[in-house]
């Protein structure tokens, strides 16, 4: 898949990368981006210096990255979105839902509805990644049920409005817009 066409355009190409844990999710959205020269990463989280794993991991990511592109680590999207231009990496849309897990349903659907729009207005390409959640175990927690149905319903959302849609599995994609049907409200 060529993206280059979408660098320094002003047009929109919105494409979203989804895939359960360690699927390979990630690896695939930066491989569609290295072509490009120029990109922001932004990393949706908030640092977390007394967890040895995630930092591991976060290193991992790091390493991976080619040294040109701009990174952004924060755990507010809708601010980044609003300063940035050029074309984006995402990585995770779930940063958002933790970012707003304690809000009311209404003010999520707020939000949710407020980052589809700025998501459809950007003029440039906008490479998201999300995870696959919910296909197994149903959490005990209310927290963890919040979170499925929240991360299930923006990544509908966020599929809606992708021109290209992948699913990363077992370290392999598969292009789902090719194989499948939209699902009528």
């Amino acid at each position: 898949m060529n993206i280059e066409n979408y660098n320094n355009k002003n047009q929109s190409k919105i494409i979203f990368v989804s895939g359960g844990t360690k699927s390979g999710k990630s690896e695939f959205a930066e491989h569609l981006a290295k072509s490009l020269k120029t990109i922001t990463y932004i990393a949706l989280s908030e640092k977390r210096p007394k967890d040895d794993n995630w930092n591991k991991k976060i290193s991992l990511h790091r390493k991976r990255r080619p040294k040109s592109w701009k990174l952004i680590e924060t755990p507010n999207l809708l601010t980044a979105l609003n300063k940035e231009n050029g074309p984006l990496l995402i990585d995770s849309i779930g940063g958002f839902v933790m970012e707003n897990i304690d809000i009311c349903n209404r003010e999520w659907m707020e939000k949710m509805t407020l980052l589809i729009d700025l998501l459809q207005k950007r003029i440039s390409l906008t490479i998201i990644v999300g995870e696959q959640v919910g296909w197994s175990l149903v959490s005990e927690y209310q927290i963890g049920n919040t979170y499925i149905e929240r991360i299930g319903e923006l990544q509908k959302n966020i599929t809606r409005i992708s021109e290209d849609n992948w699913l990363a599995i077992n370290g392999r994609a598969i292009k789902i817009d090719d194989i499948s049907l939209e699902i009528p409200n």
